[in-house]
């Protein structure tokens, strides 16, 4: 296990999403961690990257990276990254400072075997290797701190907008909304009909009702939720107050938009909540569907299994000498 001074060297294409997971794994390898915004120098040098990787041939001159002291103190245990914008840069600077470099996200085009570490999502069907490591969903924060503090400013924040304080006796059912993508759709008659079951489903009388939209649901469905009686509302176009650490901390049930790979993966992993996927995702073998399925198979979606990558973690921590 890694002690408190070991240092991890992150890089970022700046995408939340990505650096989210690069964090997680950090956290996940036992140090503290350092971040280093990187990004292709021009516009062809990203597919210049996938040829000179399978070639052997690491060079700075394709990217930049924001940080000078790359070859001063802290001596850093391995550099990681997350998103296709990091993988040659980690390589790289691995090269350069006599370090192993591991990556979340498989990373199509690259040389996969001069990777020391790669977590790859089980819906990308990643080959079998010593250095691939298969994971079931996106990493996700999971101190108890991180969520602890999200519940506390949601009591707070429930408390100003609706002029009561959270009933902790009745039990919570929280719906988490996102939006369309190319592999997804979302109408009004859609959310309408889904809203429709949730409400059958679970009197307002005996359950706390929560919701949430994101900046990705479009205007015309939150029409359609702000509608509804809610005991708790969180509509994105009027507040961008974040409640989703406080849904998973405390809801006992809760629904999420097939399409939110992020958010279906902090419910399977966090809280003790059952997890249901409202799909919303177009026929077809593609990779959202793959992702709902396995979790559906493993029990993680329409049960309460949670997601445990303590042994992968273990694994990383093998390959990367950490």
């Amino acid at each position: 296990m890694a002690d408190s001074d070991t240092r991890i060297l992150i890089l970022t294409d700046g995408k939340a999403g990505h650096e989210n997971q690069s964090r997680a794994f950090a956290r996940a390898l036992g140090g503290t961690c350092d971040l280093a915004p990187v990004k292709f120098r021009f516009k062809a040098a990203k597919a210049l990257s996938y040829m000179l990787d399978h070639l052997g041939i690491r060079t700075r001159l394709l990217f930049t990276v924001d940080r000078e002291a790359l070859d001063a103190t802290p001596r850093y245990a391995a550099v990681i990254g997350a998103g296709s914008g990091t993988f040659y840069a980690a390589k790289t600077l691995a090269r350069r400072l006599g370090i192993k470099c591991g990556v979340v996200l498989y990373p199509h085009g690259y040389a996969l075997s001069s990777f020391d570490c790669i977590l790859a999502p089980a819906f990308d069907r990643p080959p079998a290797a010593p250095n691939v490591i298969e994971i079931p969903a996106n990493l996700v924060a999971s101190d108890a701190d991180f969520y602890a503090s999200g519940t506390a400013r949601f009591r707070d924040h429930y408390r100003q907008t609706t002029g009561h304080d959270l009933d902790s006796t009745r039990p919570a059912v929280a719906v988490i909304v996102g939006g369309p993508n190319k592999c997804s759709t979302m109408t009004p008659d859609w959310m309408r009909g889904q809203l429709d079951r949730l409400f059958a489903a679970h009197d307002p009388a005996q359950h706390e009702l929560w919701v949430t939209t994101s900046r990705r649901t479009p205007p015309e469905v939150e029409a359609v939720v702000d509608s509804y009686p809610w005991t708790y509302r969180l509509i994105y176009s009027k507040d961008h107050f974040n409640p989703i650490p406080a849904f998973v901390s405390l809801a006992q049930t809760l629904y999420v938009t097939a399409e939110s790979t992020g958010m279906l993966s902090e419910a399977c992993t966090s809280g003790s909540a059952t997890v249901h996927a409202m799909d919303n995702l177009k026929p077809g073998p593609h990779k959202f569907r793959r992702f709902l399925e396995d979790l559906v198979r493993g029990g993680y979606v329409e049960g309460s299994r949670k997601i445990d990558l303590s042994e992968q973690f273990a694994r990383a921590r093998t390959l990367l000498g950490i």
